[in-house]
């Protein structure tokens, strides 16, 4: 399953951090072949890798317990600030509109004062402002609070995806990201429930959003004192100084020029099975008749079989990708989002009597979507460059922020039009099917453009043993 791409590739043995090769041969002065197979014993593992995983983990969680809070007690919210089902839609918008917008900004920032700072002070200390949303007496005040805490968090996405590049070298990074989101949805798991009950508490929701501020705080302190920065490209062997990680525009644009990545970005702005997360329990408060306590506790089982499908998946997709090594991760993505699409019809189109067939469909949901950061987040560091890693992240978190924003919108309004079963069936299951068929395109460029990219690295990786 691979082409002649694979076997050998034409690199250069000096290429330039200024002008770094995605989609392209290479850059620099002279040419040599460079193996598709790594270098006899590779890198040597970095240090306490796995401790920062997990700190990692757990301020990604943090940082999105926040939306959580605004999902799971939404219907309790309402009731309380007398708010139509659209704005659950808007404030779901804004939140990725302004994740659009200022993670490319933090990632420009992190190599100036460090990708450590950022995390603690945007991510981990800027919970205050989560806190304080809880304090909001009106629709307005609430959006705003809630759109200056996500302008720190928009920071996490990008950074954390970069670094576990930097942690992990190709054989890992499908277990090392099931690990990293499935470590988030263990915490959201618990916390889910928990976030439930407070609606039966008059104006719980409040307390919702302290919890998650104040918790989010923590963690910026645990990342503060125990978190180790790696060098960017350290698990590759070809680590670079803060100087030469700086991005410019002109990599910008050659980061854009590659086909894989241009298609894995219009991927995730169609990717609608996040947006079914964020309806889920209003969906079956309002269209099943379920309570809104009662309708929370599918969330632990989605979130744990999550858990359960990203460590699976993540263990599945590094085997595949043995096996396969041209697309391995690329297929399990693809067959993922499609046999997700078939369930989101039983879970959104059946009416059931009983929330524990729910309960069981979205734990099906849970272990498919678990399978698919073992794959995507691999199969985007394959087709980039080390110091193009979370700038890549940041454009392509941000495509599905768009989307993400965009499709909850639609499904808010035309929930409120024609119904809230019909506007998941049109802008959730229909779309995920057509866009799970939309990644046939992907396997012939990512077959040419990540074996590029792996000689570029390598090559790169036996400049710095010989000097």
């Amino acid at each position: 399953m691979t082409s002649s791409a694979d076997k050998e590739v034409t690199v250069m043995s000096h290429p330039t951090p200024s002008k770094p090769v995605v989609g392209s041969a290479a850059t620099g002065s002279r040419a040599v072949a460079v193996s598709d197979a790594p270098a006899s014993g590779g890198p040597p593992p970095v240090a306490g890798r796995w401790r920062q995983l997990a700190l990692l983990s757990g301020l990604i969680s943090m940082d999105n317990s926040e939306g959580a809070v605004v999902s799971t007690l939404f219907p309790a919210l309402r009731a309380a600030l007398g708010l139509p089902l659209s704005a659950l839609g808007v404030m779901v918008a804004v939140h990725k509109i302004i994740q659009v917008i200022f993670g490319p900004i933090w990632v420009l920032v992190a190599p100036r004062i460090g990708r450590k700072t950022v995390l603690v002070v945007f991510c981990g200390l800027w919970g205050v402002w989560s806190a304080a949303a809880g304090f909001s007496q009106n629709f307005t005040q609430l959006l705003v609070l809630y759109g200056i805490a996500a302008m720190g968090f928009a920071a996490g996405g990008p950074l954390i995806n970069g670094i576990l590049a930097d942690l992990f070298d190709d054989n890992t990074r499908g277990r090392a990201a099931g690990l990293l989101y499935g470590g988030f949805a263990l915490l959201s798991a618990v916390i889910g429930p928990l976030l439930g009950q407070l609606s039966r508490i008059p104006d719980g929701w409040r307390y919702g959003f302290f919890v998650s501020g104040g918790l989010t705080v923590v963690f910026g302190l645990l990342v503060w004192r125990y978190y180790v920065d790696p060098e960017v490209g350290a698990s590759d062997g070809a680590q670079m100084s803060a100087q030469d990680s700086r991005l410019q525009w002109s990599q910008i644009r050659e980061l854009l020029s590659g086909k894989t990545f241009r298609l894995i970005v219009l991927q995730r702005l169609m990717a609608s099975q996040l947006p079914l997360t964020s309806f889920a329990v209003v969906f079956l408060v309002d269209d099943r008749g379920f309570s809104n306590a009662m309708a929370a506790t599918i969330l632990p089982f989605a979130l744990m079989s999550y858990v359960g499908g990203t460590v699976i998946g993540g263990i599945v997709v590094d085997r595949v990708q043995r096996r396969f090594p041209g697309v391995g991760r690329l297929a399990v993505w693809q067959f993922s989002t499609l046999g997700w699409a078939l369930i989101a019809v039983m879970c959104t189109q059946v009416a059931w009597s009983s929330i524990w067939i729910y309960a069981i469909w979205f734990s099906l949901i849970g272990v498919l979507q678990g399978f698919i950061p073992g794959c995507n987040r691999p199969v985007l560091m394959a087709v980039t460059t080390p110091e193009l890693r979370s700038a890549a992240f940041s454009l392509m978190i941000g495509a599905e922020s768009a989307g993400w924003a965009a499709i909850t919108l639609g499904i808010g309004y035309l929930g409120d039009r024609i119904g809230l079963e019909a506007a998941l069936l049109y802008l959730v299951v229909l779309l995920t099917i057509a866009n799970g068929l939309f990644m046939s395109t992907m396997y012939r460029p990512f077959v040419r453009e990540s074996a590029i990219v792996r000689a570029t690295v390598t090559a790169r990786a036996k400049e710095r043993t010989i000097e």
